[in-house]
């Protein structure tokens, strides 16, 4: 027996045109929702596209601008580099010459000391503390005190070159940021909405912990510009003031040793006519000294030519002793006779005398012979330690280093 299937329920007719006209307002409503919707959308779409290329516009826009001020530092720093870089070349330069002009002082210092030590081989008398010695003394003075000078002025610098190389090194650190800075905002200005290399990146959307504001990068190379400024300046007055100092350093040893050389020849001079003098007077003396042996020989003939005449008369007074009784008389003949003796006896004793006078004085012109031999030795030894050893020598100093 087969079972009945319950039937649904059914509805009235007013519910079923009740249905029908909510399902119709619900429709009507969801259209118009959905109808403003797709105005909004085109709205929004349009106001987005507007705002994203304008936003675009203003970064570009910016990034240009960044990029100018990239270029104008840029340039500002590569300019800055270009007058370090030549004015460090120029001190290197000027380096080179300090360090010629220092090795320019050794020969006339070694020259001078020599010509001090050659000169203490001068003996006796002549061993003097002359105006060439004191001239001599004061080279080796101003010559020690210009390399002295020359030595600290080296030393600035070196040290001067160091700092323009430190501030040629942050101009170059400086430059190469920036130029790698250009080329990246210069890439980020030519990307465009289809460019091949974009893409999503995570986590960009920030401001780095170690990022610093426009006006800390711009006074970030304003300092490195003026820093490098400053070390050109000073580099600069450097050079003036070593160009000054070479100048006047080269002028102070020439003057120097003209000075020197001057006394050698004033010295030179005055030694050749005492040492003139001296054979003058030695010629005299040689002479005198013939004149007096002849002299002398004079005296002994004489004293022998006295020994006949008082033979004679000492004779002849023996003989007369010899008168018988009263023929020995004290005549005229005896008195005469015994002055004679007396007479001869006086004379002898006064050209002894004289003779021993004469042999004194030849004993002195002798004395005076070899001295004045000494002495014109001694001068012809400082006149070649002076003439030949010291003042060829000195022919070859040469200040050229200016």
């Amino acid at each position: 027996m087969a079972r009945l299937v319950q039937a649904p329920p059914k509805f009235t007719p007013p519910e079923w045109h009740t249905s029908n006209f909510v399902k119709y307002d619900n429709a009507e409503g969801q259209r118009s929702r959905s109808e403003r919707l797709i105005d909004e959308s085109s709205r929004l779409i349009d106001e987005v596209e507007k705002t994203t290329r304008r936003n675009q516009r203003d970064v570009n826009k910016k990034i240009a601008q960044r990029l100018e001020d990239i270029n104008f530092w840029k340039s500002e720093l590569e300019l800055k580099l270009a007058e370090l870089t030549a004015e460090n070349d120029t001190l290197l330069n000027y380096k080179a010459r300090l360090e010629k002009a220092l090795a320019a002082c050794e020969e006339p210092l070694d020259i001078s000391q020599q010509c001090l030590i050659n000169r203490e081989g001068r003996v006796s008398i002549d061993l003097v503390h002359d105006n060439v010695e004191k001239e001599l003394l004061k080279e080796v003075e101003v010559i020690q005190g210009i390399i002295a000078l020359l030595k600290r002025t080296h030393e600035q610098t070196v040290e001067q070159i160091r700092l323009n190389r430190s501030a040629k090194y942050y101009l170059e650190k400086d430059l190469k940021d920036k130029a790698s800075a250009q080329n990246i905002d210069t890439f980020c200005s030519e990307l465009h909405n289809n460019s091949a290399t974009i893409g999503f990146r995570a986590n960009v959307v920030r401001i780095e912990s170690n990022s610093v504001t426009p006006q800390d990068w711009a006074a970030f190379s304003n300092a490195n510009i003026q820093k490098a400024e400053r070390e050109r300046n000073n580099s600069m007055a450097l050079r003036a003031s070593i160009d000054g100092i070479l100048k006047q350093t080269a002028d102070d040893m020439k003057t120097q040793c003209d000075a020197v050389n001057l006394s050698f020849n004033e010295r030179v001079t005055e030694t050749k006519k005492a040492k003139n003098k001296l054979e003058q007077h030695l010629d005299k003396v040689q002479q005198e000294i013939s004149t007096m042996e002849k002299n002398i020989i004079e005296l002994q003939k004489a004293i022998e030519d006295k020994n006949g005449p008082m033979m004679v008369s000492q004779s002849r007074l023996d003989e007369r002793t010899q008168r018988p009784n009263v023929e020995l008389c004290r005549d005229p003949v005896q008195y005469r006779l015994i002055d004679e003796v007396n007479e001869i006896q006086q004379s002898i004793n006064h050209l002894v005398s004289t003779l021993a006078q004469a042999e004194a004085e030849l004993k002195g012109l002798i004395r005076n012979q070899l001295l004045l031999e000494e002495d014109i030795q001694v001068k012809s030894n400082s006149l070649y330690i002076d003439e030949v050893q010291c003042m060829r020598i000195r022919e070859a100093i040469s200040i050229n280093y200016f």
